[in-house]
């Protein structure tokens, strides 16, 4: 686990507010020179608490598009019924995140498809693949209210 400082915080922060900064703009955004702040972005990312770099995409503007969260429940809760799961999602495209649960439901997943047909064609061919789904529910997204890229840093770290 990596000790974060103010910082480290400020940076991760930054960052996640822009991507795209450069090094020397980010060491100003923090109050630090160049040299110590890519210091402390080289540590970052070599403690692996930096995964990558990325961009944050306006989905509207590139038509019709549509989100649904559903919850899946395996028929089988056995290490390999998990696995296979886990290893079978990682081939459908429209399936942008994936998250396992404890609880009720086994699994989240985000999916992202043009339309209701689109996504019901998904869902018919996860089905028809036999990954071990009992049952499914789905949860269309009417609109977006928070979506942020930063995690609240302070309250996972204490500081």
């Amino acid at each position: 686990m990596h000790r974060l400082d103010e910082r480290d915080i400020a940076i991760l922060r930054a960052l996640a507010e822009d991507g795209r900064i450069t090094k020397t703009a980010l060491a100003a955004r923090v109050g630090l020179t160049p040299t110590p702040c890519w210091e402390r972005l080289a540590k970052l990312e070599k403690s692996g608490l930096i995964e990558g770099y990325g961009a944050r995409f306006n989905l509207r503007k590139l038509g019709a598009s549509m989100t649904v969260f559903v919850v899946v429940e395996l028929a089988d809760h056995t290490a390999a019924s998990f696995r296979a799961f886990e290893a079978a999602v990682q081939r459908y495209d429209e399936v942008t995140g994936c998250w396992a649960l404890g609880g009720g439901y086994d699994y989240l997943m985000q999916v992202i498809t043009k339309d209701i047909e689109s996504y019901q064609s998904l869902m018919d061919a996860m089905l028809e693949a036999k990954l071990g789904v009992s049952r499914y529910f789905s949860y269309i997204v009417t609109k977006p209210v928070k979506s942020q890229s930063a995690p609240p840093f302070e309250l996972l770290t204490g500081s």
